[in-house]
């Protein structure tokens, strides 16, 4: 029963952040989507340096991240698989982000990537508020990409993904007169890329990437109740060192700002509230992209608070043996996530294994879902080295 309870709970918190608008505190103002798993680090190696990912150097899964990189992969074609435990630390099991990306390279300049996200929430019992029970469900979502990247340059890369997203949560089910169904929503990705590593192996990499543009999503019938999904702009580079053939250290900073409007403070006072409310969910979808970069009511030192920060670090060995490191920092009113990551991977001939740890952090509902989580990747070289 009271993994049920846990499991309850845990869908809770995602559907407030989809359909619902609480109070806030006069300094608490979070910024919420709906499909928050498209927000969560689905590649150990990434998970390993804080999250860090925009200008890393590329592999299988850099379509969930920065399409633009893929050209300059030194495989002809790669796929990853990454498994990641949710809320471990709570004692489910069946609670997990299952993804699966890879890429094939057309020739010297151009690629194609595909890539699959499945969040599982496990079993749910559903009960009405005198705990009567009336079913039980498997809340899940999933998002299918497709893309297409090419070297506009020998140092600078694009990429373009389409994404289709699928959300079922509680559908079929009945809470007074609303009837919940699945969401559907389907969006893009635009990615950039500068590639500034020397023929000695030190130099910078930038990386630029708008993900997550699409449609707003519902899980009713009312137009009226749609959701913001996870639009962000992400911002990132890294510096390499090579001290020789063998030995290399990559040092990175990545900077992200959800374009997603600021949701209204409440005043206590229900026609303001309600009026505020209806006008954050009226904003289309293009001008809640620009109005996201100015609509906090604290004005730009709020909309800085938005942006979280990911620093981190990999030490590689004869292209076989990584050790990364890396922290996470988000403000204390926009969600506080806060914590620090280890991870290292192995390579032998064509197969790699990556593995990453969240270091415990945070108390209650600041405790992260990842704590004490191990997460794995596998990743297959399929053709060698490009031409």
């Amino acid at each position: 029963m009271k993994r049920k309870i846990v499991k309850l709970t845990a869908l809770l918190f995602v559907l407030a952040g989809m359909n619902t608008l609480k109070a806030q505190t006069d300094t608490i103002n979070v910024v919420t989507s709906a499909v928050p798993f498209l927000r969560i680090s689905p590649d150990a190696r990434a998970g390993g340096m804080g999250d860090l990912s925009m200008a890393t150097s590329p592999d299988a899964n850099s379509g969930f991240y920065n399409l633009a990189k893929t050209p300059f992969a030194k495989n002809n074609s790669s796929f990853g698989l990454t498994y990641t435990p949710w809320l471990k630390d709570l004692g489910l099991n069946d609670v997990y982000l299952l993804s699966f990306g890879g890429y094939y390279k057309l020739d010297d300049d151009q690629a194609l990537s595909a890539g699959v996200r499945y969040f599982s929430l496990g079993n749910i019992q559903f009960t009405d508020i005198s705990g009567v029970d009336f079913g039980e469900g498997r809340p899940r979502e999933f998002g299918l990409d497709f893309g297409y990247s090419r070297k506009l340059s020998s140092k600078m890369g694009i990429g373009l993904a389409l994404r289709y997203i699928y959300s079922n949560l509680a559908a079929g089910q009945v809470i007074g007169s609303t009837t919940y169904k699945a969401g559907n929503a389907v969006a893009g990705d635009l990615s950039f890329y500068y590639h500034g590593i020397n023929a000695e192996g030190s130099g910078w990499n930038f990386g630029a990437a708008l993900t997550n543009l699409g449609t707003k999503i519902g899980y009713t019938n009312d137009a009226t109740q749609k959701d913001y999904i996870p639009a962000d702009l992400g911002l990132g580079t890294t510096y390499t060192k090579a001290f020789d053939e063998n030995n290399s250290i990559t040092f990175g900073l990545d900077i992200h700002k959800l374009l997603v409007p600021t949701p209204p403070k409440f005043t206590g006072d229900y026609a303001t509230d309600s009026t505020a409310i209806a006008g954050y969910r009226s904003k289309s979808i293009v001008s809640s992209w620009f109005s996201s970069f100015g609509d906090a009511p604290g004005g730009f030192g709020e909309e800085l608070r938005e942006m979280t920060v990911s620093v981190g670090g990999e030490y590689t060995y004869n292209n076989q043996f990584s050790v990364r490191a890396g922290y996470f920092y988000e403000d204390k009113n926009k969600g506080n996530r806060k914590y620090f990551t280890v991870g290292f991977g192995i390579k032998y001939n064509v197969f790699g294994l990556n593995f990453s740890y969240l270091v415990p952090s945070g108390q209650g509902v600041n405790r992260n879902p990842l704590s004490n989580t191990l997460r794995f990747g596998m990743i297959f070289d399929i053709d060698g080295d490009a031409k």
